[in-house]
């Protein structure tokens, strides 16, 4: 099958089949407004009063984590690797999360306030170490949903008793494959070596694009590399760099890579995540997806250790105990050379999805070889716990809503949640547009 075909006939978010397919959706949307995506970190440890780095927990509005970072950074004076963070933030959200800065010798009295329209400090501390990613034990959320009448509330509250115990399938959400649902593809192409390819998809006009986005990449269609690099949003970093490059007569390899690691490795880690949401959907599909099966690699959810289930391991009394209390859960593949991979059935069906993307093993084999640095192989839990849940409908200034409240552990995606309330009907809609 072509590669090119496989990934774009396929939508990369689990949608197809779901926990609670008997409960209505209610229909809606969410992200209206940045207030009604509410985020809020669940630290994993507490500034200790004393160190090297400032801690900062910071609420910004409609503003991503990394150009957040970069207001922290141009504000102390430091680099931009010098900004540490436990996890990225949604764009199209208020978002309460904790930045560190490294300023040796320094204290927070020591700077003026951050004064910027789109983020303000709530809190500053001393603390030992810079904050790195995974630094967090989970996040709260409080999510409205536009469009669907208060009186589904109860639709909402009974997908969401359901998921708190049965688990939230740990998919990645829309916000891993981008405005236009295929980073995933740009992630594959960079494996294969189709810089060229890598390039068209990520400056070429698609449906949706408007505004300056749409400008620039008609210039780019046309031939006029300059003019799109004059055009396209300074925002766009990767965009930008590529286009300077490619307009100086550089070949397109090299265009790619300058764009640096960290881009070029969330594109393929996008790769990865398409193909576990598949195997993820093959599970719940075979109705295996809260199940331990002999040839799973199993995992511990505190320390992300794994262990191979046996039908010794299967026997034990308490496994089926631990695994009810979320101590351990299947996990699955985010493919790479150096993954430890499962056995028997499950590693076929694993190697199954990854073919299936237009990528053997041998390619990741090779990847991985040439560049190490883009590409690491883990497992990932199959399933999440929900906690702490709340529901309720009402109406404000702007209409009816249905407000969703809920606890995520790091790494889960709110998004995954609300397409089990929401039900949308495509497969491809975001959960911010409407049908």
């Amino acid at each position: 099958m072509n590669g090119d075909l496989a990934g774009e006939r396929r939508s990369p978010l689990a949608t197809s089949a779901y926990l609670t397919a008997d409960i209505p959706g209610i229909g809606g949307v969410i992200k209206q407004r940045p207030e009604d995506f509410l985020v809020e970190e669940i630290p994993l440890y507490e500034p200790c009063g004393e160190g090297e780095h400032v801690y900062l927990m910071v609420e910004k509005r409609h503003m991503p984590t990394f150009e957040a970072m970069g207001v922290v950074a141009s504000h102390f004076g430091v680099r931009h690797e010098s900004v540490g963070y436990a996890g990225l933030k949604d764009k199209h959200a208020v978002t309460r999360q904790v930045l560190s800065v490294h300023v040796p010798g320094k204290r927070p009295e020591d700077f003026p306030m951050i004064q910027h329209e789109r983020m303000a400090v709530l809190w500053a501390d001393l603390h030992t170490n810079k904050l790195r990613q995974g630094h967090l034990k989970g996040n709260r959320f409080s999510i409205k949903v536009r469009g669907a009448d208060m009186s589904r509330a109860l639709h909402a509250k009974r997908t969401l008793d359901r998921l708190e115990r049965l688990g939230v399938p740990n998919a990645f959400g829309e916000q891993r494959f981008g405005a236009m649902l295929n980073n995933h593809i740009v992630g594959r192409e960079l494996i294969l070596g189709n810089f060229s390819s890598v390039i068209d998809i990520l400056l070429r006009p698609e449906p949706g694009h408007y505004g300056a986005h749409l400008e620039a990449r008609e210039l780019y269609a046309r031939g006029d590399l300059a003019g799109a690099y004059a055009a396209f949003p300074r925002t766009l970093h990767t965009e930008r760099t590529i286009l300077r490059l490619l307009a100086r007569g550089v070949e397109p390899k090299h265009a790619v890579r300058a764009a640096g690691t960290r881009a070029l490795s969330f594109y393929v880690s996008s790769w990865q995540s398409e193909i576990f949401n598949r195997v993820l959907e093959r599970r719940i599909t075979e109705g295996t997806f809260g199940s331990l099966l002999v040839g799973d690699l199993a995992m511990h959810v505190d320390s992300r250790n794994t262990f191979e289930v046996t039908p010794d391991e299967l026997a034990k009394d308490e496994t089926p105990a631990r695994l009810n209390a979320f101590e351990i859960s299947p996990s699955g593949p985010m493919w790479g050379a150096r993954m430890r991979r499962a056995a028997g059935p499950i590693d076929r069906a694993e190697l199954e999805e990854l073919e299936r993307s237009g990528v053997t093993l041998a390619q990741v084999e090779a990847f991985d070889n040439a560049t190490r640095d883009l590409i690491e192989g883990a497992r990932r839990p199959l399933r999440v716990r929900l906690s702490d849940i709340d529901v309720e409908g009402g109406i404000d200034e702007h209409g009816h809503y249905v407000r969703c409240v809920f606890d995520l552990p790091r790494g889960a995606f709110a998004t995954t949640v609300m397409r089990e309330v929401i039900k949308p009907p495509s497969a491809h809609q975001r959960l911010d547009e409407e049908e």
